[in-house]
């Protein structure tokens, strides 16, 4: 049995590989959509236990697509993770200031990665 279910919303599809792999590896269930928009499709129709987002996407950033998802009754208890290759203080405070609820950086480290998900995910 699956460990949960994760949206991953990534545009590239290296990156989107690399955390498939891994996540699906570590018992997740996983799906990848590369805009906001099919983010935004998906969620209306299905349930997800986490969302793991980069930041810069076509059309809507993750910022963005962040705070717009916290403020929906129906994804707002959903924890969400940004992973970015923005590295910067800044940028990984205004990621938790949208909502996510943790903030991981590229190049991933799987270790790291599949810790936070599991802290999120209970």
């Amino acid at each position: 049995m699956a460990k949960g279910s994760v949206l991953i919303v990534e545009d590239s599809p290296t990156e989107a590989t690399i955390l498939t792999d891994c996540l699906k590896k570590s018992g997740y269930d996983v799906l990848n959509v590369t805009t906001a928009e099919a983010a935004k499709a998906i969620l209306v129709q299905q349930n997800f236990d986490a969302i793991l987002m980069d930041v810069v996407l076509p059309g809507q950033s993750g910022y963005s697509l962040c705070r717009e998802l916290k403020n929906q009754e129906n994804t707002a208890n959903i924890p969400i993770i940004i992973c970015s290759s923005k590295s910067e203080k800044i940028d990984q405070k205004w990621g938790m200031k949208q909502g996510a609820s943790a903030y991981v950086t590229k190049p991933v480290d799987r270790d790291e990665l599949v810790a936070t998900l599991e802290k999120l995910v209970v």
